[in-house]
């Protein structure tokens, strides 16, 4: 029998007798419900128009824009996030093949400059573009958007952190030596340069420049290595040299950190944060990013990534980036109890939309602990016509101040402060101040609150919305859809680190995963007949 030579690079060389079979067109292959065929209608009537303004030209003989999205986004589909896995992919998955429609395969970095260089600048638009398609279409409602938040891994090691807090502390410490640098070279070369004791940036500059013009007119010149003795001048400049490059580093750092309090070295845009997944189990922070999500029909129709490690100050920046770009608004916004606040409620009225947002104390008020805390405003009587509160000890606790307190975000709130008139000899005084105060013993301390009339009032309204039957299946359906949508993105897709590094990056890398959660929920409520259905009905008692 005849051997044939099977070690060479060629290997269908040795083919014998492979028939030819048909059919030849791929599309015949692929079932007709695959969800490729959906994929690739839907990105086909998608407007790309900014995604092709990002090519300075397209060569002929290679995938165009639209086919690289169609692949990326079926990767995504498939859990497959790696640029390497797309092209190995491309080379073997019939799927991928029809999508080529004969186009040469991509190379992996091709892959990897199309979701980076020319996807990451239009992100934004080419999701609304989607959410917009899927409104036209009816699958999503526009009435009610699901709001929540999620924290993901960064792609940063966990030991690059820097902290906003010893960065300065150590920049405190650093000018303090360089202004007893400056005063003993003042004193050592016999310098005048500080005026009233008071150093500034522009005296060790000077000083600098002098320590120079002095080394050049003595000719003196620098020596380094072992065995060789530095001359005073030479170690002064060194000194300052190093001064100066450690004073432009904690600089920098604390201008990198901006209004965060930590960012990792590895990507600077990543925060330190603490995460639900923690393989040490004892809290250790991680770098990562805080991923909102706004699904409506099971759709994530916007989402925006961020460095706020709590929910509260993502809210506002929220809808005025999707108001921003998508063609429809929203008139019911759906959260849980991580975003109240008193700027949120205020924000939501002044812009015509009704807040769904659980009260932070919503759960606990229902204890028998809480309702029997005499301490508390809201176990108080409260009179609004003369607007002051009786305590147990029917005292009345009138208004004493009006003060204001700026937050983080520069919102001003009123706060009212009420007094009680008479708190001498009180049997429940113990159990109605609460905090210690060392200065100023229990029997001479007063009873004070502190509130604001506005948040009480919009409170108020909000728990009357969410109390009704309309509240309680809009919060029923904020936490299957909204938290269902990170539960699929992170147990069922296996996403739980970014791979990419910068915000812009991450959040295009979000995009594509929303955009590839949407096709697949489309595509599995399309097989099971629930087009068209917007929230999960409530169940009925028995």
């Amino acid at each position: 029998m005849l051997k044939r030579n099977i070690l060479q690079k060629n290997y269908t060389v040795n083919r014998r007798f492979y028939q030819l079979k048909l059919p030849l067109n791929i599309d015949c292959i692929i079932p007709d419900n695959d969800s490729v065929h959906l994929l690739s209608q839907f990105v086909e009537e998608m407007d790309l128009e900014d995604l092709y303004s990002t090519y300075s030209r397209i060569r002929e003989n290679q995938a165009t824009p639209r086919q690289m999205l169609k692949i990326i986004l079926y990767s995504y589909m498939n859990h497959i996030y790696s640029s390497r896995a797309m092209e190995t992919a491309c080379h073997r998955d019939i799927n991928f093949m029809y999508l080529l429609e004969n186009s040469p395969v991509p190379d992996h970095s091709t892959f990897a400059r199309f979701r980076s260089i020319h996807f990451a600048p239009c992100a934004n638009r080419i999701l609304a573009e989607m959410s917009d398609s899927l409104y036209d279409i009816g699958e999503i409602s526009g009435d009610a958007i699901f709001i929540d938040g999620t924290k993901i891994e960064a792609c940063a090691n966990k030991y690059t952190f820097v902290w906003k807090k010893a960065v300065t502390k150590n920049q405190a410490r650093l000018l303090i030596k360089l202004a007893d640098f400056v005063a003993e070279c003042e004193e050592l070369y016999g310098i005048k340069l500080v005026y009233r004791n008071s150093v500034k940036m522009k005296h060790v500059k000077r000083l600098r420049k002098k320590l120079y013009a002095i080394k050049h007119e003595e000719n003196i010149e620098f020596v380094h290595g072992c065995g060789k003795r530095k001359t005073p001048l030479q170690r002064s400049i060194e000194n300052l040299e190093e001064y100066l490059n450690k004073l432009k580093e904690y600089t920098q750092k604390i201008h990198i950190c901006g209004k965060r309090n930590s960012y990792s070295k590895t990507d600077s845009d990543a925060t330190f944060m603490r995460m639900k997944e923690d393989a040490m189990g004892n809290g250790q922070l991680k770098a990562g990013y805080n991923v909102q999500h706004g699904v409506d029909s099971e759709y994530i129709t916007w989402l925006t990534v961020g460095p706020q490690p709590t929910d509260t100050t993502t809210l506002i920046p929220f809808l005025k980036d999707m108001e921003s770009y998508l063609k429809f608004k929203y008139k019911k916004i759906v959260a849980d109890a991580g975003y109240e606040s008193e700027e949120n409620y205020v924000y939501l009225k002044a812009n015509g939309q009704l807040s769904f947002i659980k009260p932070s104390n919503y759960e606990i008020s229902k204890t028998r602990k809480y309702k029997n805390d005499i301490s508390r405003i809201e176990n108080m009587e409260y009179n609004e016509d003369e607007d002051f509160y009786i305590c147990r000890n029917d005292k009345k606790l009138i208004v004493s101040n009006v003060i204001k307190r700026k937050s983080k975000t520069g919102y001003i709130s009123e706060k009212t402060i009420y007094t009680c008139e008479d708190c001498s000899n009180c049997q429940y005084k113990g159990s109605c101040i609460k905090g210690n105060n060392f200065k100023t013993p229990l029997e001479e301390r007063v009873k004070k609150l502190e509130t604001s009339k506005i948040f009480n009032k919009q409170r108020k309204d909000d728990l009357e919305r969410i109390l009704s039957n309309e509240g309680c299946e809009l919060r029923m359906n904020r936490s299957i859809q909204a938290e269902g949508s990170f539960g699929e993105l992170k147990q069922d897709m296996g996403f739980r680190r970014f791979l990419c590094k910068g915000k812009q990056n991450v959040l295009a890398e979000s995009i594509l995963l929303a955009m590839a959660h949407n096709i697949n929920k489309l595509h599995n409520k399309i097989q099971s007949g629930r087009t068209g259905t917007h929230l999960f009905p409530l169940k009925e008692s028995a």
